[in-house]
């Protein structure tokens, strides 16, 4: 049986004993219905694993003792992040969910023109919890030790002003009208690059406009039209495999 991957965010050290939060807890003992002296492996997604044996399993808390710590190379060596326009429920969180197990680090949701979702302030709010909630599941099945953070949901404007004031990074925004392709993209050497992927109603022409502006490059994905979760998907895993660790 494999050993659970559970990610708690509070410090963590070898000899030292915690309580497992209240959800991972009930996961813990209600759903696999580990017993104590049963291992598992802990992560606060700083970097590192930690085994532990759980010394003692309650109605609403866990405790485990950290036994050894082991560091992990999980992250690639070129820094993704994802500039996605919010879509609707299960495909947002198909997404955050895939694009973490490829590898990506860090995602930023953004408010689009052609967004089929309304977010008000306290939904959003909601929403990056949740989100954030995805990812840490997707970190525990696939064995990421670096957390990717989600970032609040804001304007593809004010997106664009911070990715853009970040130094050594290329921008590419996906755009199936484009005659660039992805693969044809020159680097120079950065080590970090921003996709920015539009939502189920694609960029608007004023939003496309901004970006290159802004110094992104359009790039195409193939002769087809891709949904946004495929689009995002696919140009996260060519990405890895020129540049970063899927080669």
């Amino acid at each position: 049986m494999r050993i659970p991957r559970i990610y708690q965010a509070q410090p963590l050290q070898v000899g030292g004993t915690i309580i497992l939060d209240a959800q991972s807890a009930t996961h813990i003992a209600k759903v696999l219905r580990l017993k104590p002296s049963d291992q598992i492996i802990v992560f606060n997604g700083q970097g590192g694993e930690y085994t532990g044996v759980i010394e003692a399993t309650g109605k609403r808390e866990v405790i485990v003792k950290l036994l050894s710590h082991e560091e992990r190379a999980t992250e690639s060596p070129l820094f993704i992040s994802l500039v996605q326009g919010v879509s609707r429920g299960e495909r947002m969180d198909y997404t955050l969910q895939k694009s973490v197990e490829l590898g990506v680090s860090a995602i930023y949701p953004v408010t689009t023109q052609h967004m089929a979702v309304h977010l008000e302030e306290n939904r959003a709010q909601k929403k990056q919890s949740h989100w954030q909630g995805v990812v840490n599941s997707a970190c525990e099945q696939s064995g990421r030790v670096v957390m990717p953070a989600v970032h609040a949901v804001q304007t593809l404007q004010h997106c664009v002003d911070k990715i853009s004031a970040i130094k050594d990074q290329s921008m590419v925004v996906l755009d199936h009208r484009s005659t660039v392709s992805l693969v044809n993209l020159d680097l120079n050497h950065k080590s970090r690059v921003a996709i920015f992927a539009g939502p189920e109603g694609g960029w608007s022409a004023e939003e496309r406009t901004r970006l290159m502006e802004s110094g992104a490059i359009a790039v195409a994905m193939g002769p087809r039209i891709l949904r946004t979760e495929t689009a995002a998907l696919a140009a996260i895993a060519i990405l890895q495999a020129l540049w970063g660790d899927f080669k």
